[in-house]
């Protein structure tokens, strides 16, 4: 009979060695496997936070050899008082408001359908599903040439059902457009991942309930507001948290489509973010923006994940 793994590797571990395991207590070993992770942890994303915030009080720029000034708080002055500032928060949150609005009626419409068990019902998940596959890249690529005037798609099916002439509007070229431009796609690519999680919920609720309220007579309507709603709500209430973080962060997505334009009407803040660090190399000064963007994201994730905690107590 052939001997098991551990018994070749304790056969192979010296006497020595053997001692000194055997003596160690279960917390010691967990550390020990847990530890380098830990490590890993702090050097990747705890050191670079701290150095982060240290280069915020500072003048430094990465693209200049020279002695670094400390500055205090002037960055972070200068930020929360400039106006282009703000006028990105703005760009900003028209995005995330609209795409997670969207998505959370489109994804939880869907995912009330498809629970209903009808004929074809994973094959039209499955293609509900595809977008959000793609890479954002793919998908930024792929939009812009929908919106072309002259050859896109998009604007010959508004033409045929507005009877304007495609040609006469540009959805990534206008100013009170490109806002919307870039909310329909990230709609289009994300309200299947809402809709996964909000059919998650409601496949989580057991059917005795709606039992139950049938035999009380209630209404279909009257079941949909007082079971499925409450019972689903905090499964809605992930899903946009889940949204909120990501879209606060989009970059990819936009920079294809728009690149921030026209003029800076799409200029979400991390793509100004990104213009501070990497063209204009105010690194200090970039430093201070992403605090104050992470202290922003962190603050009111932290506030909406007590309110979670609450829904899910009732």
């Amino acid at each position: 009979m052939s001997e098991t793994p551990a018994a070749r590797a304790a056969a192979v571990t010296p006497p020595s060695v053997a001692r000194k395991i055997r003596g160690l207590s279960d917390r010691a070993i967990a550390w020990i496997f847990v530890g380098p992770t830990i490590f890993l942890l702090l050097a990747i994303n705890i050191f670079p936070l701290m150095w982060t915030i240290r280069l915020s009080f500072t003048d430094f720029k990465a693209n200049r050899n020279r002695e670094v000034e400390w500055i205090g708080l002037r960055n972070y002055q200068r930020i929360l008082t400039d106006s282009d500032i703000w006028l990105n928060m703005q760009a900003t949150a028209h995005f995330l408001f609209w795409t997670i609005f969207f998505q959370v009626v489109i994804g939880f419409t869907l995912a009330y359908l498809i629970n209903k068990k009808f004929k074809g019902n994973d094959l039209w998940t499955t293609i509900i599903v595809l977008p959000m596959m793609l890479s954002p890249a793919v998908v930024g690529n792929f939009w812009k040439f929908l919106y072309q005037p002259q050859i896109g798609l998009f604007n010959y099916v508004i033409g045929f059902f507005t009877g304007k002439d495609p040609s006469s509007f540009e959805m990534l070229g206008q100013v009170n457009l490109a806002p919307w431009s870039i909310v329909i796609v990230d709609t289009w690519m994300w309200t299947p991942f809402v809709m996964l999680i909000c059919l998650a919920g409601l496949r989580s609720i057991p059917d005795y309930i709606y039992e139950a309220a049938e035999v009380d007579r209630a209404s279909k309507l009257r079941q949909f507001f007082t079971i499925t709603v409450p019972m689903v709500l905090p499964f809605l209430m992930l899903a946009v948290l889940f949204r909120g973080i990501e879209n606060f962060k989009m970059f990819d997505l936009v920079v294809q489509l728009t690149g921030g334009g026209p003029g800076s009407t799409t200029e979400l803040t991390s793509i100004n973010l990104k213009r501070e660090a990497f063209e204009k190399w105010r690194t200090g000064y970039a430093s201070a923006y992403a605090i104050i963007l992470f202290v922003t994201v962190f603050g009111l994730a932290s506030i909406y994940v007590k309110a979670l905690n609450k829904v899910k107590e009732r």
